[in-house]
């Protein structure tokens, strides 16, 4: 009856559209009140205790960085690389685009942050290049979701301290899957424009364009090398690159680029503040709620329900993949990974699974659920850039979210995408 008052409880909120962290801390109130077998004081304790951690200070870092490279001119000078490379092609302002959001996703850490970013200068110019306005949203929201998955990644982060994974390894464990995932989209972005008859820049693509664009990008293109190399180099943790990261991009963008003034900073970090404050929520009434479902024993029930139902690896690991993928449509994927991670990764890892790949399968599930409906966020980004209603702006995105969901499949049955570089 406890696990029906938790669960019931909590998706009543959900409907009532209540935030989801404050979703996650009444309802895990609402049983300790009804089980009585906890002091109230429980659910305080766990909103500081769970914040209180090293590996998890790299997440408002991360967040802040995001905030300054995209207030700094890093993300025109980024397109202007992508641009140089393939944007006389059919349909290159699209895939200049989706290259673009890769590139940022290597800097910021966030799904959310890359499509406000990005969609803020790309999804004017590709609409006054003549493309149509539902598909410019569609493909800023979509490739957006890469955020997560190339390192630097704030669910990444979160989920190597719920497991107790190295970051470094799942951040490794990121990256060939993220570079194929960018590819997919290109290729639906090319066969939509040649379809639609999309045409590209003006300008053709020559040695000396391209040099130029590097060049002039040269402290943008630096931060990701900076930020990955210490990290796998040994020169320090995720955490201190996070912060290395915000001050590199302090000076990328306040003394190199001189596009962000000392007047604009305290909106900066201000933005920034909100943001962490809402996530640090989250994962403070996640933890909570998590606690009280190991306490109750919930998931060993439901290990025990999903080997009883089938001991088949394949039938195991789809089933899951089904179940995140429902739960990232209508769960932020921090809470997802904090409340499910100490609930599948027992079962995966009883199965044969590697606990690093299953890391990378769970952030590729949920970042699907980052450009889907009902609770899509990057949609609602979007849509808030191009002003096209969520309804359109849904069915533009299908597309999208079937491409990623093939790379996700391949990933999952060809462990080595995601493990043969860690």
């Amino acid at each position: 009856m406890t696990t029906a008052v938790l669960f019931g409880s909590f998706a009543i909120l959900l409907i009532l559209s209540v935030p989801i962290g404050i979703a996650i801390g009444v309802a895990t109130l609402i049983t300790i009140i009804y089980s009585g077998s906890l002091p109230l004081a429980f659910l305080a304790k766990e909103l500081v205790t769970s914040v209180d951690s090293f590996p998890l200070m790299a997440v408002p870092f991360f967040i802040l960085a995001g905030e300054i490279m995209g207030k700094g001119g890093i993300s025109q000078r980024l397109f202007g690389v992508a641009g140089a490379l393939v944007g006389n092609k059919t349909g290159g302002l699209a895939i200049a685009t989706i290259i673009t959001c890769m590139f940022f996703a290597a800097i910021s850490g966030s799904g959310p942050a890359t499509v406000a970013a990005i969609g803020g200068v790309m999804i004017p110019a590709m609409v006054q290049a003549g493309y149509d306005r539902r598909f410019a949203t569609a493909t800023v929201a979509a490739a957006g979701s890469i955020g997560i998955i190339i390192p630097p990644s704030i669910p990444m982060v979160m989920y190597g301290v719920t497991a107790s994974v190295s970051v470094g390894d799942l951040f490794i464990s990121g990256i060939i899957p993220g570079i194929l995932i960018g590819g997919a989209m290109m290729v639906w972005a090319w066969y939509y424009s040649k379809k639609m008859g999309y045409k590209g820049l003006e300008e053709k693509t020559s040695l000396k364009n391209i040099v130029k664009s590097i060049w002039d990008a040269k402290w943008a293109l630096l931060i990701p090398v900076i930020i990955l190399g210490g990290i796998y180099g040994g020169i320090f943790t995720p955490t201190e690159a996070a912060v290395v990261a915000v001050v590199y991009g302090l000076f990328a963008a306040m003394v190199l680029y001189r596009e962000l003034s000392f007047k604009e900073l305290p909106k900066v970090i201000y933005d920034s503040a909100l943001t962490t404050a809402s996530v640090l929520i989250i994962v403070g009434a996640a933890n909570a709620f998590g606690k009280l479902l190991t306490l109750e024993q919930i998931p060993t029930k439901i290990a025990n329900g999903l080997i009883s139902f089938s001991s088949n690896p394949t039938v195991i690991i789809l089933l899951i993949t089904v179940l995140l993928l429902i739960v990232g449509m209508f769960m932020d994927p921090l809470a997802a990974i904090i409340i499910l991670t100490p609930i599948l990764l027992p079962i995966v890892t009883q199965v044969g699974y590697d606990p690093v790949h299953f890391g990378a399968l769970m952030v590729i599930n949920l970042a699907v659920g980052y450009f889907t409906p009902p609770v899509g966020v990057n949609l609602f980004v979007g849509s808030s850039i191009s002003g096209v209603p969520m309804g359109p702006l849904s069915k533009a995105v299908f597309p999208y979210v079937l491409s990623m969901i093939i790379i996700l499949l391949l990933v999952t049955f060809i462990p080595q995408l995601a493990l043969w570089l860690v």
